[in-house]
């Protein structure tokens, strides 16, 4: 769904004579172990290729910034991109080289601009370290409602909420954690993205759409197994919370 939107980042990139550089240098914020990096890198690369086709001009190579918490499983996430022939001088056209930059998204990870182009998936917590006219894919959690306290915004901490009150009433949990406890998370309506944006004057916005995840829970027919997915996928975030 977001590929049609990186794909015409790199557009506008070589555009303003990006493509006049030794190397377009790449960050990936909250990479994780999934195969969504295997495809932001490869989708980039494949259109780095076309533009450089297209423009007859000397190939540029592609320098990739891979960054997350230090926890992260970096080990194997290199294992699946060397795996995928993604890095290295292996490739068609474009040279591509991978570093692993772990570290807290609230902290500056790059010195000053230092990155033509930053892709970020559910991790909006940056500071700016991108060049002049270097352009930002940012893909964060939203809602479509104007309406803050909408059942698309509180549906999944509803769910957790009713979870522990349960194992409150059970004396699993101590009613006090449960008061005490806090996660000061909010989905923003695209509009309200828009105005903070504008209000802050330092990036301007090329493009901005909002799109509903076909989740692979969703997609099963069976309820009981439906439920169990969306109760797994709900731990994977909320387990070190709450565990801590």
């Amino acid at each position: 769904m977001t590929m049609p939107v990186l794909e015409n980042v790199v557009e506008t990139l070589f555009s303003k004579d990006f493509h006049l550089l030794q190397a377009l240098n790449v960050a990936d914020l909250g990479c994780a172990t999934s195969s969504n990096t295997f495809t932001v890198i490869s989708t980039i690369k494949r259109m780095m290729e076309k533009k450089c086709r297209e423009l007859n001009c000397q190939t540029l190579e592609l320098q990739v910034y891979l960054n997350d918490l230090p926890g992260n499983d970096f080990n194997s996430l290199f294992k699946g991109l060397l795996s995928k022939v993604v890095v290295g001088n292996k490739c068609k056209e474009v040279s591509c080289y991978v570093m692993g930059v772990p570290g807290s998204l609230h902290g500056r990870l790059f010195p000053r601009n230092s990155l033509h182009l930053v892709h970020s998936c559910y991790s909006a917590h940056w500071l700016s370290q991108v060049v002049p006219n270097g352009c930002m894919v940012l893909i964060l959690p939203g809602r479509q409602s104007s309406d803050p306290s909408s059942m698309e915004s509180c549906f999944t901490w509803e769910l957790l909420a009713i979870a522990i009150a349960e194992l409150v009433s059970q004396g699993l949990i101590n009613e006090d954690k449960l008061d005490t406890f806090n996660v000061p998370r909010y989905f923003p309506s695209l509009e309200e993205v828009k105005d903070i944006v504008e209000g802050d004057g330092s990036f301007t916005i090329d493009h901005m759409e909002g799109f509903e995840l076909d989740t692979l829970q969703m997609q099963e027919n069976d309820k009981w197994v439906r439920g169990e997915k969306l109760a797994k996928a709900i731990r994977a975030f909320t387990e070190p919370i709450i565990s801590n």
